[in-house]
């Protein structure tokens, strides 16, 4: 099925109450996107944070690791359903954010800049895996592993997420746990915005056939 810009996607159940989000947000939970929080200015400790970082400052570099870290590697695990390759994945992709900064435009926010190489090396990762073709309990053991439990989302929305292509995984991650636009997401990956919408319509739909079977 090709990608349409007019496509709508229908509702599915809302998430259930986690850390760090409310009773009653939902899959299709509608607030300020990440760009619109970061038009509040470049904070200042971030900005600095990434000059020193630039000049070599080890604890710059190491405060920007923290701060950023848990965000991405989130990210990183919702589209790979794998422990440790996202943690490869984010360590890799923050070491190559890191030999950038040379040309990092001070304007732009770190943190989105830092999840658009996670999310698009995680797609590379997911999509290469797929094409080995492995057959097994792989996935569903990632996603059972205690240690790499991704606390955000419900355990079954997380499961029936190892089911959707990466690419539709990384449009939900970025939309609904990143919080980013589809125009945002598209800048991101680089894609047109309709090819954003698309997926994000195709992916809900099936994540909510799939909640839907479970029931």
């Amino acid at each position: 099925m090709g990608d349409r810009e007019d496509m709508k996607p229908r509702e599915v159940p809302d998430f259930p109450p986690a850390e760090g989000r409310r009773a009653g947000d939902g899959l299709l939970r509608r607030g300020r996107s990440y760009g619109d929080r970061a038009i509040a200015g470049l904070r200042g400790d971030e900005l600095d944070a990434v000059r020193g970082a630039q000049a070599g400052s080890l604890s710059d570099l190491e405060r920007l690791f923290r701060e950023h870290w848990p965000r991405a590697y989130r990210a990183a695990y919702l589209v790979v359903h794998d422990g440790g390759a996202a943690e490869d994945i984010t360590q890799e992709a923050f070491l190559a954010a890191i030999r950038s900064l040379d040309r990092f435009d001070r304007r732009r926010r770190f943190g989105p800049w830092l999840d658009g190489i996670v999310i698009n090396r995680s797609i590379d990762w997911a999509k290469s895996q797929a094409l080995r073709a492995e057959v097994g309990d792989g996935p569903l053991a990632a996603v059972s592993e205690e240690d790499h439990v991704d606390r955000s989302f419900s355990p079954p929305i997380v499961a029936a997420l190892a089911a959707l292509t990466p690419e539709e995984r990384a449009v939900i991650v970025l939309r609904h746990l990143l919080e980013y636009t589809p125009g945002e997401i598209a800048e991101l990956l680089e894609l047109p915005r309709g090819t954003v919408k698309s997926r994000l319509s195709r992916g809900l739909d099936e994540l909510a056939d799939l909640l839907e079977g479970e029931r």
